[in-house]
């Protein structure tokens, strides 16, 4: 790990902590910089926006999902599931950050968010599909990433608002989407 992705992650850690105490919206990029003692000119070489520390909290699952031992036994769409729900068990600590910064990116004066947003939901479902083994080609391949984008988009939906334990409520719906998916993901 170079020095720069540890004063990364270190950076990111203490926007979380302070975000968990006040808010995604409670503390300012200034604020931020000043508690790592960095100048915000130092704080914009790690992170250009605040989206900016929030795509990389979705990183950090992305890495979580993409650390996922294979096996090969399980059924792809069991392995989907897996994947799925790994994503979201690493973000549910920060479950009221994430609903903040969805809603963020949701604005409607935010297009440029939500444009950028397109390019994360794709590449989550392009990492899901890969850390599942899925392979096809044509248009099974494009028909399994509209439907697989839905699921996965309907199980973010479900997250941010899912208070059951160990967040069962979200796993019993996309067991139940993934496996309604039939052959398609199979």
């Amino acid at each position: 790990m170079t020095h720069l992705s540890t004063e990364r992650d270190a950076i990111l850690d203490t926007a979380l902590h302070l975000a968990l105490h006040r808010g995604w919206h409670g503390f300012s990029l200034r604020e931020l910089a000043e508690s790592r003692e960095l100048s915000l000119a130092a704080l914009n070489r790690h992170f250009r926006s605040r989206d900016d520390l929030a795509e990389a909290l979705f990183d950090r699952a992305d890495d979580a999902l993409l650390s996922l031992p294979l096996d090969p036994e399980e059924p792809t769409h069991e392995r989907l599931l897996t994947g799925i729900m790994v994503w979201l068990d690493y973000l549910a600590p920060y479950r009221p950050l994430v609903k903040e910064m969805l809603g963020y990116k949701l604005e409607p004066g935010h297009l440029h968010l939500q444009a950028h947003g397109i390019t994360r939901i794709s590449r989550t479902v392009q990492w899901l599909l890969e850390s599942a083994d899925w392979q096809a080609t044509g248009w099974r391949r494009s028909a399994a990433e509209v439907t697989l984008t839905g699921i996965y988009l309907t199980a973010v939906a479900s997250f941010v608002v899912d208070t059951s334990a160990h967040l069962n409520t979200t796993r019993t719906l996309v067991h139940g989407l993934l496996s309604r998916s039939g052959r398609l993901l199979q």
